[in-house]
């Protein structure tokens, strides 16, 4: 069996956080989804769930971090090319999120990130396949 990974991130507005991921390209399960939670299919086998700040709660005895003045987490994820890069990015400004750094070209590395609506980053990078 292939393991998954199922992100967890507590927001504000559930139905404001759909429409701004939904604007990025991103899929919903169903299944999971309703007043207080969505899981968004990043890929076979990654998922964020969305989750109200109140169901959040539920699953932690800690208080919940302020994504826009603490960080939480780094979510990275990997890009098919340094133009899907950019153009994620110009997704999430327009949806409403903002950058918080220039792009970082390391050569065989680019990569550019994003807060979302609730102050959450993430991270897009493109790595050049090997040379052999």
């Amino acid at each position: 069996m292939t393991t998954q990974i199922f992100v967890n991130l507590p927001v504000k507005n559930l139905n404001q956080s759909i429409e701004f991921f939904t604007q990025l390209g991103y899929k919903f399960n169903s299944q999971f989804t309703d007043e207080t939670a969505t899981c968004m299919i990043v890929s076979e086998n990654i998922f964020v769930m969305l989750l109200t700040n109140e169901k959040f709660k539920t699953f932690t005895p800690k208080e919940i971090c302020d994504a826009t003045k603490s960080t939480e987490v780094l979510v990275c994820l990997s890009c098919d090319s340094r133009e899907q890069v950019d153009e994620m990015i110009r997704l999430a400004v327009a949806a409403g999120g903002r950058t918080y750094n220039q792009p970082q070209d390391h050569g065989f590395m680019y990569g550019h990130g994003f807060a979302d609506l609730d102050g959450h980053i993430w991270e897009l990078i493109y790595m050049e396949p090997e040379v052999k």
